[in-house]
């Protein structure tokens, strides 16, 4: 049996290859991870200030500002005037933003339902059980 250790080192290696082959699967191929990573965060939480944006990402506002200028160049978001606070500006998907990420889960999902309907019931209950456990490490 292995210890908790070579468990924590086998479950690592097996999120991180998962997690790259689902990364692997966008609409726009030329996207980096951290720009999708922006895009998933305004389409979830809804507009965001830079400061805010690069606080969840864990980023320094300058990294953050440069991502979120190549995404406008790109159309996938705009910056819209507060209107509170007419000197603060959120950022905001387009609608171009809003498909691309519609787009990237779509495949994603179907890439990783495909593989799923490979395995048993079973097998699919133990990943389900899983995705719970794994779920809650987030929060801690």
């Amino acid at each position: 049996m292995a210890s908790i250790a070579e468990q924590s080192t086998e479950l690592r290696m097996a999120t991180f290859r998962l997690a790259r082959r689902l990364r692997a699967h966008k609409a726009d191929q030329a996207m980096s991870d951290a720009q999708f990573a922006v895009l998933g965060l305004l389409f979830r939480h809804g507009p965001s200030t830079l400061t805010e944006l690069a606080e969840q990402e864990r980023v320094s506002a300058p990294s953050m500002n440069r991502t979120v200028n190549c995404l406008e160049e790109s159309g996938y978001l705009t910056r819209v005037t507060d209107d509170a606070d007419r000197r603060k500006v959120n950022i905001a998907l387009t609608e171009s933003g809003r498909e691309v990420v519609k787009a990237t889960t779509s495949k994603r999902d179907a890439w990783l339902t495909t593989r799923l309907r490979e395995l048993s019931k079973e097998d699919r209950a133990v990943l389900a059980r899983a995705a719970e456990l794994m779920g809650g490490f987030i929060t801690q």
